[in-house]
């Protein structure tokens, strides 16, 4: 039986939620909005690791996204002289465990666009009863459901009835606070104790290094810099610092906000005045907190939480966008499981994917902590025990301790979604 279904959110999980949902049953009717007036082609270097990466292979998707994928070398740790200390390179096999450096690196704003633009091609040669429609703008204001509905209500007065929503708009997400209660909502996210400012600047035309670079100044901070495009170096701000003043700050204007990150690297030493100037003029800085969301249920009746709205694992994991895609895979497979009966569908959703979300969010040992030193001597260490690391090939051991390689987690198979149709 098709569903009418609302997705809110057009990031990783939405437009690839939508794409899954018109393969398994083109009469679907699709409703995909997203509160930003127009598709965000920014964002972030984000990766791609474990699970995720079969499961685009399997959707026919892994191709157009490593033609878009960054040319990101590896990474190397360099004291305030610009001296490396330590090198970790990317594994490009296409097997095994991956390093700081993934092999499918890719631009959020690359990723959302091959999702958002599959899905469309999918609804034009579908041929079914339903559709896809995306409309950019909308705010949902309340959602109310019974047993056999879902009736929200939007912005401009809008209502409207469906028979599922799934809530796909991020760490901060509006759906979860709406439907799961503010307090609940609040008390889910456990802040990691670590705050982020990023930000893209003009790429140095003498830079040809492939690499990314991370310093460390004490303090507990932390400047990162990747080669996120030929013209384009992507600038992460890094701090392990929990104070009211940062997180009030997310809530003031963006220029607020550069000034309170321009004070607390001013001294930071290595490339900080150059950055910091350059932030300055940047037109698409974001903050945010590192965090995880761990919520008892992933859905309510008939709404259902996607990726980091419903479980995101902090960047600590880079576990993120893999469990997006894990996640709009299993919720789909659910429902066409269970066709007609949404509620089934939605917590066979919640049971399959508990385990491979606390596996998912186990931090790698030492962390956050091992990544913030508050002393020069305390860098000194990090700079010697990483150099060793990397000279003696260790980390291919330690990178079992990533939360990618732990537990073995498989996803279930859905012949139900007709993949190979």
């Amino acid at each position: 039986m098709p569903l009418k279904i609302l997705i809110i959110g057009v990031g990783i999980g939405g437009p690839l939620m939508a794409f899954i949902l018109q393969r398994s049953n083109p009469d679907h009717h699709i409703a995909v909005i997203e509160r930003s007036p127009t598709l965000r082609a920014s964002g972030a270097q984000i990766d791609i690791r474990a699970q995720g990466i079969p499961l685009l292979r399997n959707l026919g998707l892994l191709d157009a996204i490593k033609a878009r994928t960054v040319s990101e070398g590896g990474v190397e740790f360099v004291d305030k002289n610009d001296k490396r200390k330590a090198l970790f390179g990317v594994n490009d096999s296409g097997e095994g465990a991956q390093s700081f450096t993934s092999e499918y690196e890719i631009m959020r704003g690359d990723l959302v666009e091959v999702l958002y633009q599959a899905s469309l091609e999918q609804n034009a040669k579908a041929g079914g009863k339903g559709g896809l429609k995306y409309e950019f703008g909308p705010m949902v204001t309340e959602i109310a459901q019974d047993e056999t509905g879902v009736d929200v209500t939007f912005a401009d007065g809008e209502r409207a009835r469906y028979d599922l929503v799934i809530g796909a708009d991020g760490q901060s997400s509006r759906t979860r606070r709406q439907v799961f209660g503010k307090e609940t909502s609040d008390a889910a996210f456990k802040s990691l104790g670590v705050s982020c400012a990023f930000y893209n600047i003009p790429r140095d035309p003498t830079d040809k290094s492939d690499l990314a670079k991370m310093y460390h100044a004490p303090g507990g901070r932390t400047i990162m810099t990747r080669p996120s495009k030929p013209a384009i170096t992507g600038v992460y701000l890094l701090i392990m610092k929990e104070t009211d003043e940062l997180k009030d700050s997310l809530k003031q204007p963006v220029e607020k906000q550069k000034e309170l990150w321009a004070k607390l690297f001013a001294d930071a030493g290595w490339q900080a005045d150059h950055l910091l100037d350059e932030m300055m003029r940047c037109d698409d800085f974001y903050a945010s907190m590192f965090g995880q969301v761990k919520l008892e249920h992933i859905s309510k009746g008939r709404v259902a939480l996607l990726g980091d709205a419903g479980y995101v694992p902090s960047p600590m994991t880079g576990m993120g966008t893999t469990s997006a895609i894990v996640g709009a895979y299993v919720l789909a497979g659910e429902l066409a499981r269970h066709k007609d009966d949404v509620q089934a569908a939605l917590k066979a959703y919640d049971e399959v994917m508990r385990p491979f979300v606390a596996e998912a969010q186990k931090l790698p040992p030492g962390s956050p902590g091992l990544m913030f030193m508050k002393t020069q001597f305390g860098i000194s260490i990090l700079h010697l025990v990483a150099g060793v690391v990397s000279w003696t090939r260790v980390d291919k051991f330690i990178s079992r301790f990533m939360p990618e390689n732990k537990g073995g987690w498989t996803p279930p198979e859905y012949p139900e979604l007709k993949l190979n149709s």
